[in-house]
């Protein structure tokens, strides 16, 4: 008996011990620039050039009083993007308390912020008018990062309006933050992200700067990765698309598993004729080979000559489809476990790539090209679509995170 009722008491300080605290020493309350982080979908920090004309969105908020501001001082001032993205950024400026408010503007602790319009004003100071907690983890981190000097900070929402219809190619990427820096003609930054928004796991070790190798023509895009989960996870993550696979292809979950675990490149290339803009090609490498995937594919053909598409068996292990005559994509074994996907024409001589199962991840692109093929998605910022070339380059850990660097070559 006596024992129980220890046991009881050791059960009731268990209790009673965290509470306790969170009397003594309450989470603060989101202040400052946290709170506007809470809020974000982009959240990105400038530092003012005095010398150089004031930016396109200062002589829009501000009006006449724009110059003077800028010419002021050095000083650090910022874009936000809330949830209404569409409607434009919000200007955010350290102003003291006695300065005269522009149009569509409202004060947050030492902030003034200039919306584009009354609307977003009145959405938005009722959001901020709400009890925050005060930030912890990665979102603490990037805060810091944005009271420093040049970073952007990107929710799920800010990712998906970005990104539009390729936003579940990035689901590991749900949450994060780049601090920024520049040498001449580049961009550089360095950064952390998350798979789940509020992450309060410790910051990733810094992943190191990605290699200067240049894509080659007419390759437009690359992503290489140790496994095809950076890129099946936010597709698959739908269950009717799961079943849709199942039952109409025969891809059942165990062979979604395995594909998922394959180390990748996915290459995205440009067309000068035909019916295509680029083709697109993804090689991986299956530690099943030719003896799991073979009688997979072939399981493949009817549901795609019910889709009135027709084969041509082509030399080297390869299958052609086409419709009315068109090439619309196939696949070619480039060695016994190295297997090549294409939608569009069939590419040219391959040779299997060097793909690592615990090698980081990378991606490169030319943006201008894109663009001018109107393959970049349409809210993607001016200075990304007029870069010469992208890299970026991921660091995974167990935890969900990733330690991110890159450059943007203008």
């Amino acid at each position: 008996m006596r024992g129980l009722r220890s046991s009881a008491g050791l059960v009731a300080l268990l209790v009673a011990l965290p509470a306790l605290a969170l009397w003594l020493f309450p989470r603060g309350s989101a202040r400052g620039l946290d709170r506007l982080l809470l809020e974000s979908a982009l959240l990105q920090t400038h530092r003012s050039r005095p010398a150089d004309p004031p930016p396109s969105i200062w002589r829009d908020r501000l009006g006449s009083q724009a110059a003077p501001l800028w010419s002021s001082r050095q000083q650090l001032w910022w874009q936000l993007w809330s949830s209404h993205a569409s409607a434009g950024a919000v200007l955010v400026l350290e102003t003291p308390a006695s300065a005269p408010l522009p149009a569509n503007a409202f004060r947050v602790d030492q902030f003034t912020l200039v919306t584009p319009n009354p609307l977003v004003r009145q959405q938005l100071e009722q959001q901020l008018q709400l009890e925050r907690p005060s930030l912890r983890g990665l979102e603490r981190r990037c805060a810091l990062q944005l009271q420093r000097g040049d970073a952007v900070y990107w929710s799920a929402a800010g990712l998906s309006s970005l990104l539009g219809p390729l936003a579940p190619l990035a689901s590991s990427l749900q949450q994060g933050c780049l601090t920024l820096s520049s040498e001449g003609s580049r961009l550089l930054w360095s950064g952390e992200a998350d798979a789940a928004r509020g992450s309060l796991a410790a910051a990733p070790r810094s992943a190191a700067a990605p290699d200067p190798e240049r894509l080659v023509a007419p390759t437009l895009l690359e992503l290489q990765g140790p496994q095809l989960e950076l890129v099946l996870r936010g597709l698959l993550s739908s269950a009717a698309l799961k079943q849709a696979l199942a039952d109409r292809y025969g891809i059942k979950p165990d062979a979604l598993k395995r594909l998922s675990q394959s180390p990748f490149v996915l290459s995205l290339s440009a067309l000068n004729q035909g019916s295509f803009l680029a083709g697109l090609q993804l090689q991986l490498r299956l530690r099943d080979g030719q003896a799991f995937w073979a009688p997979r594919l072939k399981a493949l053909e009817q549901p795609l000559i019910d889709q009135g598409l027709s084969v041509t068996r082509g030399t080297g292990q390869q299958s052609l489809w086409s419709r009315d005559g068109v090439a619309q994509g196939g696949w070619r074994w480039l060695s016994k476990d190295h297997l090549l996907l294409f939608l569009g024409p069939a590419p040219g001589s391959r040779k299997p790539a060097r793909l690592e199962q615990e090698a980081p991840w990378s991606l490169r692109l030319q943006p201008k090209q894109l663009q001018a093929k109107g393959l970049l998605p349409p809210l993607m910022p001016v200075v990304v679509r007029r870069a010469r070339e992208l890299v970026l380059r991921g660091v995974p850990s167990r935890g969900g995170q990733t330690a991110l660097s890159g450059e943007l070559t203008l």
